[in-house]
């Protein structure tokens, strides 16, 4: 029992104190050549968070943020869901769409950015569109995956009792890739969390990433460090969630 304590509390708390050991050490090598990087150290950096989580700033940008996140990967799966499935079901739509596909995948979602503010302007919705381009291609592939895992028997038995097409999907294929949606759905929420801060930098008045350049610009590094920190733990709160769901549906399908 305490052993399996100590690996689940225990290990994870010895790694966060080794981390902030060698935060603490790196900032004490550079503070001679660089005396600003007093500033982020671990101490002056707590102590903003503190301060910063007080205020009510700081939970207006992280709203927008959420919220951005949320309608960038909602874009994401009612295009990368029916996508995905098509691709597994069709050929010739395979052959035809996955080699660009592939090629669109491997486009870093950041090199659209200037197109993305010619065409569509300032504000939200070049951020919507960076963020769902991001997304899609985790999505799309273990969608994909998950149909070509189905059962063919499954398949088979649907079309032997004459259900349309429409039914073969909707009561069939996506009941039976939940799973693998799920797990696009995780490996999306990292990239779109990780594209997010960059592109919030496209002109828009709040959000996280408009907050670490406001940060910068005041010169306020212990902040910009406590935002960083910030960024990271919600984060990994947003994996945990997308984890947890993925684990409830195994569980409730087995």
């Amino acid at each position: 029992m305490a052993s399996k304590l100590f690996t689940k509390f225990g290990l994870p708390l010895v790694g966060l104190a080794c981390a902030l050991l060698l935060w603490s050490m790196g900032v004490t090598a550079l503070e001679k050549s660089t005396p600003i990087a007093t500033a982020f150290a671990p101490l002056p950096t707590a102590l903003a968070f503190k301060e910063m989580l007080g205020g009510s700033d700081i939970w207006l940008h992280v709203v927008l943020s959420l919220q951005r996140v949320a309608v960038g990967l909602g874009l994401a799966i009612v295009i990368g869901v029916p996508l995905g499935v098509l691709v597994a079901m069709s050929k010739r739509f395979s052959g035809a769409a996955m080699p660009l596909f592939q090629l669109l995948r491997m486009i870093s979602p950041l090199s659209w950015m200037p197109i993305a503010v010619m065409v569509l302007g300032v504000g939200d919705a070049p951020v919507y569109f960076l963020l769902a381009f991001a997304a899609v291609w985790p999505i799309l592939l273990n969608t994909a995956a998950g149909v070509a895992r189905l059962d063919p028997n499954w398949l088979l038995l649907a079309r032997s009792l004459s259900a349309t097409r429409s039914e073969i999907v909707f009561k069939v294929i996506l009941p039976g890739i939940t799973a693998d949606i799920l797990t696009g759905v995780r490996l999306a929420i990292g990239i779109i969390w990780i594209v997010l801060v960059p592109a919030e930098m496209l002109g828009v008045s709040a959000g996280l990433g408009y907050f670490i350049l406001d940060t910068r610009d005041r010169l306020a590094y212990s902040e910009l460090m406590a935002a960083i920190v910030l960024i990271g733990m919600l984060g990994f709160i947003l994996d945990y969630l997308a984890r947890a769901a993925h684990a409830r549906w195994l569980h409730v399908k087995n």
